[in-house]
């Protein structure tokens, strides 16, 4: 019996060949301890977000209860949760829908 060499197995379909990984995002959450201005200077210093967008996304968590501030592989969502964790805000991992 003899062993299939790479030019004789069939290739991949480009979808099997290359399935994206699922999505994943941080989302930090508002909360009544931290202030506006602490949580903007968060997302500067550890995202490297310029003021306006630290601001925006600061607005939104406050607004709207919550805001999408990473996106990416579950591992570096996790760290980025951790990381948030360690400044003191409320933050969780979801699946990017």
């Amino acid at each position: 019996m003899t062993q299939p060499t790479p030019s004789s197995m069939p290739s991949p379909t480009p979808t099997e060949e290359r399935e994206a990984a699922p999505s994943w995002r941080t989302v930090v959450h508002d909360d009544p301890i931290n202030l506006m201005s602490y949580v903007a200077w968060v997302f500067e210093s550890y995202f490297g977000f310029d003021a306006l967008t630290a601001n925006r996304l600061m607005m939104e968590v406050h607004s709207n209860g919550r805001a999408v501030v990473s996106s990416g592989s579950r591992e570096a969502m996790e760290t980025d949760v951790q990381a948030m964790h360690s400044y003191g805000l409320h933050a969780t991992i979801e699946k990017d829908a």
